[in-house]
Parts: structure tokens; sequence; C-alpha cells
């Protein structure tokens, strides 16, 4: 029986960088956690600790915030794009990048200087690039801590029952969730719109969730998926977490009180957890993009 090194990458990750713009009056914030990993021949540090082809993590921390004091942070994607690129050529041994760009929102406080600001709810927007020395890339965009709710035009019932089963089927019910979405794009331009698509796809997932009634939250996943496909050509994929934030009608009947579906109880735990992909069937292969 012999011994091999198996696939590895090594890099930095969470390093927090702000970026503030102060042309003029009005500034602009860019608030970002970045991960680097690369990837490529790195047997020689692993088998014998021969650190020759190992760019320093330390090093990858100071390009990032070199980079955001040389090129600026016009989005999440170009952002990470950047970085993966760069890094591909940085070292002889290294074939392949991987940034994972995450962006928290801030927003001007109304009313105030243009030097105020006040931080976005949970919402947080991604970006995760992937990029060989050829020149290859792929970008998937992404979205987590978007919680909706739809308070009525949702059921749940139909579904399969066996000596476990004591779930009520319900023709009136809360669907609520916290959505994580993620999106690949067909192709990288060389200069691409991304704050306008985010805006877009976002918008997308919003609509359908609120345009959809819903018989299973199966069904809603695969209606905001295809509303991103059908208004985003040059997406091809659409990944979708969706955990159920169930509410349950209280019972207020030992109050002799009526519950007539308006008072609830938020259970956080245990939930159900919806998860699917809905993608073009012309999709170009996706590499490493989802990794």
């Amino acid at each position: 029986m012999s011994i091999v090194l198996g696939p590895n990458r090594y890099g930095k990750a969470e390093t927090r960088v702000v970026r503030v713009d102060r042309d003029g009056a009005r500034h602009r914030i860019k608030d970002c956690n970045v991960g680097v990993s690369l990837s490529g021949d790195l047997h020689r540090t692993h088998l014998s600790g021969d650190n020759r082809d190992v760019l320093p993590t330390d090093t990858q921390k100071n390009t990032v915030y070199a980079f955001a004091a040389k090129y600026g942070i016009a989005s999440a994607e170009e952002f990470a794009l950047l970085l993966a690129r760069h890094f591909t050529g940085a070292t002889p041994a290294i074939r392949h990048a991987r940034v994972v760009v995450e962006e928290y929102a801030w927003d001007r406080i109304p009313g105030a200087s243009g030097h105020s600001f006040a931080r976005s709810g949970g919402e947080v927007r991604d970006a995760t690039v992937h990029c060989d020395r050829d020149g290859a890339a792929h970008v998937v965009s992404g979205i987590g801590g978007l919680v909706v709710m739809n308070t009525t035009d949702s059921e749940f019932h139909g579904f399969a029952g066996d000596e476990y089963t004591t779930l009520a089927p319900t023709r009136d019910r809360i669907l609520a969730t916290e959505v994580r979405a993620r999106w690949r794009h067909t192709a990288v331009p060389d200069r691409a719109g991304w704050d306008d698509s985010y805006r877009k796809v976002r918008s997308g997932l919003l609509d359908a969730f609120a345009q959809t009634y819903s018989f299973s939250l199966q069904q809603t996943l695969y209606a905001m998926g295809s509303r991103v496909l059908a208004d985003n050509p040059e997406i091809c994929e659409v990944r979708l977490t969706l955990p159920n934030r169930h509410h349950f009608a209280v019972d207020l009947s030992p109050f002799r009180l009526d519950n007539d579906n308006r008072v609830f109880h938020a259970a956080d735990r245990p939930y159900g957890l919806i998860e699917g992909s809905v993608l073009r069937d012309d999709a170009p292969d996706a590499g490493p993009a989802w990794e």
C-alpha cells in the first residue's frame, strides 16, 4: 500500500477590508470580508517542508489591502476577479485561485451628512470566483440572510403519511424563510454591471416569492429560480437554500379565546430545509464554480 497526497489548497481566510471613497461631500463605503484559497503544484511543502512554492498567507492578506487602495472595490465580483487573476500568476506553482468576497451593506442615514451611515440588516451579498492560470474564470454571485414572509396564499396538504405522521394539512398558513441564493454567470465580460445584475436578481427573487400562490416551499423555490433565469439571460443556474421558518398557531382554548389564524409561535428549530437548483437545459459545464 502506498500513501499519496490528495487534493489540497491553502490561503488566507476572512480578511476584513473597508474602503471609503471620499470624492466630494458624499462618501461611499465598501465593507468586505475576503477569503483566498490557492492550489497547484504544492507537493514539496507537504512532503518535505520545502516552502519555495508557497506564497505566504500574510502576503495574500496584504495584497487584499493593496488592491483595495490601488483599484478600489467596485463590487464583490469585480474585486474577487482582480484578486483571483493576480494570484494565479503570483508564483509558478499556483495553478488555480478561489476568491470569496462577502459584502456588507451600509445605508445613508436620512437627513444626515454625506458621511453618516447605518449598517443594513442581516442581508449579505457575496461572490465566489475561480480562476485558472490560462485565464478561464467562473463567477457565482449570491445573497444570504434575506428573510421573507407571506402571511397568506400558502397551503400544504396532500402529502404522504405513515404511522408517525401527526402534521395536519392546512389551507392557509404563514410561509416564511431566510433565502440563501447563488447564481452562476455564463461568461465573464471585460466590463460588467455587477451592481445592476445583483439588484435585478434580488428583485426577481422577491417578486417571485410574493407573487407565487404556494402549495409547498419546493414549488416556491422553483418559481424563484425560474424568475431569475427568465429575467437574466446571462445567468445559467440558480441554487437556492430555503429553511422553512415555521409559524404555528397558538392554542388559546385554555384561556377561552379564539385564535382566528392571528397569533403564532415562531419556532426556530427543528425546521424543514428545502434546497434545489434551477438551470437552463443548455447550461455550460459548471467546472469548479460551486466549490
